[in-house]
């Protein structure tokens, strides 16, 4: 029988195959490729490729392939097939994709990549941590039905392996906090987690023992219950702590260490880095980080987790309150990294944390958004909404895990965030009312779970009241406006019926959101003419004199170049319309018009490459746009910096719609002159 190979498989069969592949991107309109060997494509058999509107070989080993306005689609296609599992381009994209994120854009440069250099340390621990609090989750329950003592002084050495089984995670945490780190800023990971290691070796928390070594002092703290010792070292004092379980000292240290390496590899020679680099970086830095950043980071922690302790205990309600209302947005941004540091950080200085038990009532609520939606996607029969809210209410309910929750379903639908902040508050109210409610390990806020906070019944009726206050909410009052729901009802061949909160002026509007879709779009009737205004100041090119064969040869459409003339560029909309192409590289916008004109305005030459420096982004998938509206603002400096052409396309990527496009502008133009007359 024969077998029908998709577009992606044959353009990832072109290039070579994923063994071929260096790293693949994308930008508005084309696949960019890094091979091992270009010599292997045959342009013609990618252009033959259903999809393909063409195909550049590139300097070096590089080479693009133009899609167009789908590239997106088959990007992820290509990268989601079995072949690209676990392979080298898949690894190398993701990577690429880091590096980018990492990169300074716009006003909050500081600000993105110090939550970026959080994320990045801890995210690839979460499994580990996850694996660990359901080993400590058990031993909870056992303990609950009086089956164990997790507290007694002698132990049978049965229990104490299995506390060593979840200690493991804990008390290494800062040397796999250092690896990830070091990854994450681009030097020898080994290096970051050989510098933290030296402060859990035995031979440093010997120092502690007055019988081991000398020039030690040690003093006992009452309060704490706690011996505090200070060593004598190279004639300086060194606080001698227990670096078990602490986050912010190898985050601190390898921030430090990362410019240091970085220099001595460019002060060394390339034969001998391999050894005096590491070299230099140890009797440098595990001094600098034992007499300095060690102390610095348990003073961070503890400063942080004691102030925090004072609201919690000063206000437990406020508190338990402004703790699930505050992650549904800190989780998509990113921004919740803070926090379970801190969270660790109260592990390590209490032995208990306080934060993780009203983060379960916002989880919960989630969970319980998810639910509703569902339920309702059963009732309507939507196959689609309910396979992915399937998978995410299975990932939250036993993984503790919200990103598919949140990803693939609340922030689709703008009903559901509102209604969810009602769970969050609710279920933080029952525990803050309670009393508050403390966890002695890491844990996902899963069902699993439950056995790790106490007070067990306070926290589940907690994360209970969070779940089904969201899940009634959302099921009795739907997760989608009149339009939306109206559209997946009749997708899934179901019959529009009206919510008791769905007015005559809500079906009115969907009557006339119906009406206009069925009209034919202006520019499209046979015989239109209309007009296309300039989106930037400047000179008007003929697109055959563009330095882009891709563009200068019509592949993505027909229109014109424009040389920008200002120092601050600025790029507007021609028209009203949808933006349907808005990379967070800021380089190009694809606007669907109104009229029916689907127009690419791409802001110079390879300014993908910049990822983002000198652009203001002004507009994101999805916005709608007036005449005139900014797009963008470029610094015309920063691209000239680069060795970027600042040419600028403006193209009529539906060119085929039309019997005719034409410029009719030549010279200078400012926005709003008219620049093509497009003929249907």
């Amino acid at each position: 029988m024969a077998t029908t190979t998709s577009a992606p498989e044959a353009i990832l069969e072109a290039v070579g195959g994923p063994e071929n592949i260096v790293n693949l991107s994308h930008c508005a309109t084309r696949l960019r490729f890094e091979l091992q060997d270009a010599s292997v494509v045959d342009k013609a058999t990618v252009e033959k490729i259903p999809g393909v509107m063409g195909a550049v070989p590139q300097a070096g080993d590089r080479y693009q392939i133009i899609i167009g306005g789908a590239v997106q689609g088959v990007y992820d296609e290509i990268m989601n097939l079995p072949a690209m599992k676990g392979g080298k381009a898949a690894q190398s994209n993701a990577d690429v994709k880091a590096a980018a994120r990492a990169k300074a854009r716009g006003k909050n440069a500081f600000v993105d990549s110090f939550f970026e250099y959080l994320s990045d340390s801890f995210r690839p621990l979460l499994p580990v941590l996850l694996g660990t609090s359901l080993i400590i989750a058990g031993e909870a329950m056992a303990e609950a039905f009086g089956l164990i003592d997790t507290r007694a002084e002698v132990k049978p050495a049965w229990l104490a392996f299995v506390d060593a089984m979840y200690r493991s995670v804990f008390y290494f945490l800062p040397i796999m906090v250092a690896y990830n780190a070091s990854k994450k800023l681009r030097i020898d990971p080994w290096v970051g987690t050989a510098i933290m290691a030296a402060l859990l070796t035995p031979n440093f928390i010997d120092m502690s023992n007055l019988e081991k070594t000398t020039n030690v002092v040690c003093t006992h703290n009452a309060l704490l219950d706690k011996d505090f010792c200070t060593a004598t070292v190279f004639g300086l004092p060194m606080q001698l702590n227990d670096y078990g379980g602490q986050v912010f000292t190898p985050l601190i240290m390898v921030a430090l260490l990362a410019p240091l390496y970085k220099g001595l590899t460019r002060i060394i020679s390339p034969n001998l880095q391999m050894v005096f680099v590491p070299f230099l970086s140890f009797v440098i830095m595990m001094p600098i980080t034992a007499f300095l950043l060690g102390p610095i980071g348990i003073w961070l922690g503890t400063a942080l987790g004691t102030a925090l302790s004072t609201l919690n205990t000063a206000a437990p309600v406020v508190f338990a309150i402004i703790i699930p209302l505050l992650y549904p947005f800190l989780v998509p941004l990113g921004l919740h990294w803070p926090l379970n540091a801190l969270m660790l950080a109260n592990l390590d200085s209490l032995g208990y944390d306080f934060i993780q038990g009203p983060m379960g009532a916002w989880n919960f609520a989630c969970f319980g958004a998810t639910a509703a939606v569902l339920a309702i996607s059963i009732r309507d029969r939507d196959n689609e909404m309910r396979q992915t809210a399937f998978g995410a209410l299975v990932a939250g309910l036993f993984g503790g895990i919200s990103e598919p929750s949140l990803y693939g379903i609340h922030l689709r639908f703008k009903r559901i965030y509102p209604r969810m902040l009602v769970g969050c508050a609710v279920g933080g109210l029952v525990i803050g009312l309670g009393g508050g409610v403390n966890a002695k390990t890491f844990a996902f806020t899963s069902l699993l779970t439950i056995p790790v906070f106490s007070p067990m019944a306070l926290y589940a009726i907690g994360i209970a009241a969070a779940f089904f206050t969201s899940f009634i909410i959302l099921f009795i009052s739907d997760y989608r406006t009149a339009e939306e729901k109206a559209e997946a009802l009749a997708a899934a061949g179901g019959v529009v019926e009206a919510s008791p909160e769905e007015t005559a002026a809500d079906l009115a509007l969907e009557a006339a959101v119906k009406a206009q879709a069925e009209q034919p779009k202006p520019a499209l009737a046979e015989g239109a003419v209309t007009e296309l205004v300039s989106p930037v100041r400047g000179t008007v090119v003929p697109l055959a004199e563009v330095a882009d064969p891709v563009f200068a040869g019509g592949a993505v459409g027909q229109g014109v170049g424009i040389e920008p003339s200002e120092q601050q560029i600025v790029v507007t909309a021609p028209a009203a319309g949808t933006v349907v192409v808005a990379p967070e590289s800021g380089h190009a916008y694809g606007i669907n018009l109104d009229s029916g004109v689907e127009v690419l305005i791409h802001v110079g030459l390879d300014t993908v490459e910049m990822e983002g420096k000198g652009f203001e982004v002004l507009v994101k998938q999805g916005d709608r746009v007036a005449a005139g509206q900014e797009l963008v603002r470029v610094d015309r400096a920063a691209v000239e910096q680069a060795g970027h052409p600042l040419t600028t396309p403006v193209l009529i990527t539906n060119t085929a719609a039309f019997a005719s496009v034409e410029a009719i502008a030549s010279g200078e133009v400012a926005p709003g002159d008219p620049l093509l007359r497009l003929t249907a």
